[in-house]
């Protein structure tokens, strides 16, 4: 039997959780597809390419309409016998779909859909996108319910449900971990983590509000912002707004980290404080690594945390709650023991890597 040849796709300038699967995907599926991906140039993504096995051309984005970019893709396609497209990034669904159209080898279309969809498609634009793509797979029960109330059934592409895994990362050792507790002069303190673009979607202005009150209770909590700044007009007002509340000593950031794990691990407790999460892989890794999980009450997160098993929820955009569900994690060792052990079990479970792997494979063989 001849594998089928794949072209993954993701032309998205940043890296965080979606840019990172595709690259994920390009290795997980190399064990059963000829493997082939398509990243914009100099973007962050490159450099998880650059010293890999896996083969990957690049293209100068500009737009999402770029017809010579189009035609680019579409040479791509054919000279490389491409059976399947797998988008990542939305944005990028123009220019896939023009390349299908003008290619000849007329490839399957499929969209991994990783963002919620809130309004309905039935304008022109989006009739032409959607007749064209063969398969969505939808990253949670609830986005797979959204994609089949917003897109009608007339231009409705087949829809599949799989969840996003994550790896079982081993753990670090205790001395490796008061070593990095060390290192961010934290030793002594309960530490809270967000882990993601610092964006305001992501929520950082509610923790460093709940920081706010936590403080005037005099508890030793130290907050810790990973990631990489998507506008720097936005960090700056978080900075604005951590220097009016004197917390200069108890949040900091950290940037982007190489080593997520190792910092999920000496968290005592990691926060998704999206308003809206699609699912949240982040959240499914810190379990995973033995960590207590505090996410808000919306989106894909609830297909993760089950309150006061597998973690704790709080009301979304509500800093006061999600202030209060932090003392209770700090009060009571017990319950955040708990939600780790529990949690962990669930994440490996359910959400383990191979598993989730294994069911997308089957739909690529099967489509």
């Amino acid at each position: 039997m001849i594998n089928k040849n794949i072209l993954e796709v993701c032309l998205s300038p940043d890296l965080g959780g979606l840019e990172l699967y595709m690259s994920k995907c390009a290795k997980h599926l190399s064990k059963n597809f000829n493997i082939v991906s398509l990243i914009a140039k100099n973007s962050k993504l490159e450099k998880y390419y650059k010293d890999g096995e896996n083969r990957y051309f690049t293209l100068k984005r500009k737009s999402s309409f770029s017809l010579i970019n189009a035609m680019k893709l579409a040479k791509i396609i054919d000279s490389n016998n491409i059976d399947i497209v797998h988008i990542h990034w939305t944005k990028d669904l123009p220019i896939v779909v023009l390349a299908k159209k003008i290619s000849k080898r007329k490839p399957k279309v499929i969209q991994s859909r990783h963002m919620t969809m809130t309004r309905f498609k039935d304008d022109f634009y989006h009739k032409f996108l959607y007749k064209n793509i063969d398969l969505i797979i939808a990253v949670t029960k609830e986005l797979e319910k959204q994609l089949i109330k917003f897109i009608p059934n007339d231009i409705r592409p087949k829809i599949k449900q799989v969840y996003l895994g994550a790896a079982c990362s081993s753990k670090y050792s205790e001395n490796e971990i008061e070593f990095f507790k060390d290192s961010i002069f934290s030793k002594e303190s309960f530490i809270v983590g967000i882990i993601g673009r610092i964006n305001e979607f992501k929520g950082q202005y509610l923790l460093i509000e709940a920081m706010k009150i936590l403080k005037e209770k005099n508890l030793n909590i130290k907050a810790f912002f990973v990631g990489h700044a998507m506008k720097e007009e936005y960090l700056i007002e978080l900075k604005d707004k951590i220097k009016s509340y004197s917390l200069e000593e108890e949040i900091k950031f950290l940037g982007f980290t190489n080593e997520p794990h190792k910092f999920m691990q000496a968290c005592d407790c990691i926060i998704m404080a999206s308003r809206n999460e699609t699912f949240g892989l982040v959240t499914i890794e810190a379990m995973q690594m033995g960590t207590a999980v505090l996410g808000a009450n919306a989106g894909g997160v609830l297909e993760i945390i089950d309150d006061k098993e597998t973690g704790l929820l709080f009301e979304s955009q509500n800093a006061d709650d999600l202030a209060l569900k932090i003392e209770e994690l700090y009060s009571d060792d017990s319950l955040k023991e708990k939600l780790a052990k529990n949690g962990e079990k669930k994440a490996n479970e359910s959400f383990n890597n191979d598993i989730q792997f294994e069911k997308l494979i089957k739909v690529l063989k099967e489509i």
